[in-house]
C-alpha cells in the first residue's frame, strides 16, 4: 500500500507552538483522508525550526465505490416536490429513478446513486490546499505577492482577487510525494499562493542550504541528516541532554536540569551543538534562582553545579548552538559570555537594590503604622510602598493592601484550629506580598515568594516566618508541596480561602473549561492541607468570617453575600471526591458519608477511609443487608405520603420481633454514637452491624403496613430509627452492592 510524505517548510517556527501544531497537521489530514474514504496503517509528525513533517504509512490507493438509496416523495406527490427529488439525487427524468411500494405508505419513488471511488492522489491534491490555508496557527502572518499593498508595484493584476496565505512564518516550500515502499513515487503538485508541491527540501540553512530531491520518508530523513538536520524533536532533546550530561561531568560539574528549557531548546535547533560557556565568579553572590533564571530566560542556555552540591551554582553555563563552528565554538562562547554577564550585571543591581532604602520613606510612614512595619528593614519599606500605591488587586476586591488586612483577621481565626503562633503567623502574612514591589520579582515574577523568603532571612526574620513567605502559593497544584510548618500552612489557608470566598462574593466563579483566577486549583489546595496535615477545619465558619471581611468593603457585591456560602461549600465537596477518588475511593462510598452541609472535610475522609475498609467485611455484608431493606421499606412509604409517627411508642410494640429490634436500635444507636465522638468509625459501624439479625426477624414476623394506622405509623417510625442511627455515620442506601 502506497505511503504519502508532506512537508510544509517555512521560516523559523516559535518553539512553543512546533509540537502542537505538528500535531494539529496530523490531525487535520488524517481526518480529512478518512472522510474522503481512505484508510491508513499509521501515521506520525515530525517539526523542527523550520519544518513540519508528516509520514503516513499504508494508504489506500483510491476510496471505494459508494452505492447509495436515496428515498424520494409519493408517486401522487405535486410536481414541485418531485423536482426537489431530481435535483437532490442528481437525476434529469423522473423515469431514472425506481418506483417502490410500501403496504401502509403506497408507492413513492427511489434514486440509486453510485459514486465511483477516487484516487488518493486527486484527494489529497483536494484536501491540502484547504488545510494549509485554515491552519490553526495562534499567530500567523501574510506573505507573498498578495500580501503587497496596493501601489507598492507588486500588486497589479496578478494580485487581483488573490487572498494572501497566513502562516505562522512565511511558507517556503512544500514537499508531497506518494507511493508504494518500493515502487516509483510521484509527486502531487497541488500549489497554494505560488508554492507548488514537489519532491524538492532543503537542508540546514548554513550547513546545506543546497536543494535536496526526495522520494518516500526513509530516503528523506537520510538525506536530511547529510544535511546537518535531525528531523526527530525527541532524538534532538536527547541528544542535547546526553551532551549537556557529558560536557557537565568531564569538567567536573553537574547539568541543572530543565524539562521545558530542553524542549524549548530543541525546537531553537535544527543541528544541536553543545558547547560551554562562563562567568565572573563575582556573579555568583547573586541567589542561585536569579541567576538560572536570568541564563535561562535572556539565553535559553542551562546552568551547572559543581558534583555533589545542591543549592550552589558554579560560574559557568551550557548553550545550544545551531552550527558546528570550524573555531570548536569559541566565538559563539565568547558572545553568549557577554550577553550573559551583561544581564547578570542587571540581575546584580537588582539584588542589592532590593536591600536598599527606599528613596521616598516619609511618605510609608502611615502605612507602615497600619500594619506594624519596621520601615528600617527593606522587606517592610517594600510593603508599606506596596500599600500606599493602593495596588489594586481586583476591581471589585480592593487593593493588595486591603487584601492583607483581610488575611490578617481570617488567619487569627484559623492559628488557633492549625496550632500556629499567632504573631508569626500575623508577621508572616503582612509581610507575604511585600516581594511583589522588589526589583528582582518585577524582573522574574515567577520568584515571587522564594525572593520574599531571601529578603526575610536578610533582614532577620524568624525562620518560620520566612518559609511562610515562599509557602503562601503553596501546593499550587496536585503534586505541589505543601507548606513547610503550622505558619506557614495558616497563611497558605487563609489566603485561598479569601481568593474564593472574594470571587464568590462578586459572583466570578468557574464556568464549565474556564477558571481564569485557578479557583478550582485554590480549592484543592485547601482540601489537601486539611486532610494532609489532620487539620480539623470547621469550613462553614471560617467561610462565614471571610465572607464578612469582603463585605466589610462591599465594592462590588451585591446582593446576601452569605447566601453563597452553601454554593461555594458545594465546590469544596466537588474538589474533595476529586481528592478521593484519585486516592482510590469508590464514588459510592464518597456519595454515602458526603452530605450537603458536612463542612468538616478531615471527618468526611477518615469516615470514607473507615467505610471502605469495612464493606466488605461479614460485618460489613451485614451491616448493608440490615439496613437497606429497612431504609428502602420506608423510602417508599414516606414517597406515597403514608404517616411516620414521631417517635417509637413502647405502648404500641405488640409483637416479641419489634420489641426486639427497638432495643437493638436503642443499644447499637447508643453504641454508635459513642464511637462516633470519639471519630471511631469502625466500631461504630461494627455496633450497626448488629441489627442484622433482628431487623431479619423482624421482617420475617412483622407486617409493617398493619390495618391499624397507630401500630403502622408507630413500627415505620422504629425504621426511621434505623435510618438516624446508622445516619450518624453513612447513607448506606447509597452504596451499590
Amino acid at each position: 500500500m502506497p505511503d504519502l510524505l508532506l512537508e510544509l517548510r517555512s521560516e523559523e517556527i516559535p518553539a512553543r507552538m512546533q509540537r502542537k501544531a505538528a500535531g494539529d497537521l496530523k490531525k487535520m489530514v488524517t481526518d480529512a483522508l478518512v472522510d474522503a474514504g481512505l484508510t491508513y496503517e499509521g501515521a506520525r509528525e515530525y517539526w523542527t525550526p523550520r519544518r513540519l513533517t508528516l509520514d503516513i504509512r499504508g494508504l489506500t490507493a483510491r476510496s471505494a465505490d459508494i452505492k447509495e438509496e436515496k428515498k424520494g416523495p409519493s408517486v401522487s406527490a405535486p410536481q414541485g416536490a418531485i423536482d426537489g427529488f431530481l435535483r437532490g439525487a442528481g437525476l434529469t427524468a423522473i423515469d431514472q429513478a425506481t418506483i417502490k411500494t410500501d403496504p401502509k405508505k403506497g408507492d413513492f419513488y427511489v434514486a440509486y446513486l453510485e459514486k465511483p471511488g477516487r484516487a488518493a492522489e486527486e484527494i489529497i491534491a483536494d484536501v491540502m490546499p484547504g488545510i494549509i490555508r485554515t491552519f490553526p496557527w495562534p499567530k500567523s502572518m501574510r506573505s507573498g505577492f498578495a500580501s503587497m499593498p496596493k501601489g507598492s508595484g507588486y500588486g497589479g493584476i496578478e494580485g487581483k482577487g488573490m487572498e494572501s496565505l497566513r502562516w505562522v512564518r512565511p511558507l517556503q516550500s512544500i514537499v508531497c510525494t506518494f507511493g508504494p515502499e518500493h515502487d516509483e513515487v510521484q509527486v502531487i503538485p497541488f500549489e497554494i499562493d505560488g508554492i507548488v508541491a514537489s519532491n524538492v527540501t532543503y537542508g540546514h540553512r548554513f550547513h546545506a542550504p543546497e536543494a535536496i530531491t526526495v522520494k518516500r520518508f526513509d530516503d528523506y530523513v537520510t538525506s536530511l541528516e547529510r544535511a546537518k538536520v535531525i528531523l526527530d524533536a525527541e532524538r534532538r532533546k536527547d541528544m542535547i541532554l546526553h551532551d549537556a550530561r557529558d560536557i557537565a561531568f568531564a569538567n567536573g560539574l553537574e547539568l541543572v536540569e530543565d524539562e521545558g528549557l530542553l524542549e524549548e531548546v530543541s525546537g531553537l535547533v535544527e543541528w544541536p551543538q553543545v558547547l560551554l560557556g562562563t562567568f565572573e565568579e563575582d556573579y555568583l553572590s547573586i541567589p542561585a534562582e536569579i541567576i538560572r533564571l536570568t541564563i535561562k530566560t535572556n539565553q535559553k542556555c542551562f546552568v551547572v553545579r559543581p558534583q555533589g552540591e545542591t543549592d550552589k551554582l558554579s560560574n559557568h553555563f551550557i548553550l545550544i548552538s545551531n552550527i558546528q563552528a570550524t573555531d570548536g565554538g569559541r566565538e559563539i562562547m565568547h558572545g553568549n559570555g557577554k550577553v550573559v554577564r551583561a544581564r547578570l550585571s542587571d540581575a546584580l543591581h537588582f539584588w542589592k537594590r532590593d536591600q536598599g532604602d527606599l528613596p521616598d520613606l516619609d511618605t510609608l510612614k502611615a502605612s507602615a503604622a497600619k500594619f506594624g512595619l519596621d520601615l528600617k528593614k527593606p522587606l517592610d519599606q517594600r510593603m508599606a510602598k506596596l500599600d500606599a500605591l493602593n495596588v489594586t488587586f481586583h476591581a471589585k476586591l480592593g487593593t493588595q493592601g486591603q487584601r492583607v488586612a483581610r488575611i490578617r483577621e481570617l488567619a487569627k481565626v484559623l492559628a488557633p484550629i492549625v496550632g500556629a503562633d499567632a504573631a508569626l503567623v500575623d508577621r508572616a502574612v503582612v509581610l507575604a506580598n511585600a516581594d511583589l514591589r522588589t526589583e528582582a520579582v518585577g524582573e522574574f515574577p515567577e520568584l515571587q515568594g522564594a525572593m520574599g523568603r531571601k529578603y526575610a532571612l536578610l533582614q532577620g526574620e524568624d525562620a518560620s516566618v520566612a518559609a511562610a513567605i515562599e509557602d503562601h502559593w503553596k501546593p499550587n497544584g496536585p503534586s505541589d508541596r505543601l507548606p513547610e510548618d503550622k505558619v506557614g500552612l495558616t497563611v497558605a489557608l487563609a489566603d485561598k480561602l479569601d481568593t474564593l470566598v472574594g470571587f464568590w462574593a462578586i459572583d466570578e466563579k468557574p464556568t464549565g473549561s474556564k477558571d481564569p483566577y485557578a479557583l478550582r486549583r485554590a480549592a484543592l489546595g485547601v482540601v489537601r492541607m486539611i486532610l494532609e496535615k489532620g487539620i480539623r477545619l470547621p469550613l462553614t465558619n471560617s467561610l462565614q468570617r471571610g465572607m464578612m471581611l469582603i463585605a466589610e468593603n462591599p465594592a462590588g457585591i451585591s446582593g446576601p453575600y452569605l447566601a453563597a456560602i452553601p454554593d461555594l461549600l458545594s465546590f469544596f465537596h466537588d474538589r474533595l471526591k476529586v481528592y478521593l477518588r484519585d486516592q482510590g475511593a469508590r464514588h459510592d462510598i464518597i456519595d454515602a458519608v458526603l452530605t450537603p452541609e458536612a463542612d468538616d472535610l478531615l471527618m468526611v475522609a477518615r469516615k470514607a477511609e473507615a467505610l471502605t475498609a469495612f464493606i466488605t467485611s461479614e460485618d460489613g455484608l451485614n451491616l448493608l443487608a440490615g439496613t437497606k431493606r429497612a431504609t428502602q421499606l420506608l423510602a417508599a412509604e414516606e414517597k406515597k405520603g403514608t404517616v411516620v409517627a414521631d417517635g417509637v411508642s413502647n405502648a404500641l410494640l405488640k409483637l416479641d420481633a419489634e420489641k426486639a429490634l427497638f432495643a437493638a436500635v436503642q443499644s447499637a444507636s447508643k453504641s454508635a454514637a459513642d464511637a462516633v465522638a470519639s471519630e471511631d468509625f469502625r466500631s461504630a459501624m461494627q455496633a450497626l452491624s448488629t441489627l442484622r439479625g433482628p431487623v431479619d426477624k423482624f421482617f420475617e414476623d412483622v407486617l409493617v403496613n398493619d390495618e391499624d394506622a397507630a401500630i403502622r405509623a408507630n413500627r415505620l417510625a422504629l425504621l426511621k430509627a434505623i435510618r438516624e442511627a446508622t445516619g450518624t455515620v453513612a447513607d448506606f442506601s447509597k452504596i451499590t452492592g
